[in-house]
């Protein structure tokens, strides 16, 4: 099922699919955030934003609307 990354849970992981369509996306993927790669939920600030993330053997803080780019696969 594919899904955004702000819709996962903390704990709740997936396969990076794709992104939609943004001028953001070069940053993303600079970062560690392509296709291909697992991306587990860690943390979501008590007022949602921004949420931790462990993307490419390291934790990274995304904003929400950076990370609602984020599409990814989960099972």
């Amino acid at each position: 099922m594919i899904k955004k990354l702000t819709e996962l849970q903390p704990g709740q992981s997936g396969i990076i699919e794709s992104f939609s369509a943004s001028d953001i996306t070069i940053k993303l993927m600079e970062m560690g955030c392509v296709p291909g790669e697992s991306v587990k939920v860690d943390k979501i600030a008590p007022l949602g934003d921004p949420i931790s993330i462990q993307v490419a053997g390291y934790h990274l803080s995304l904003r929400l609307n950076e990370a609602e780019l984020i599409l990814v696969e989960t099972n």
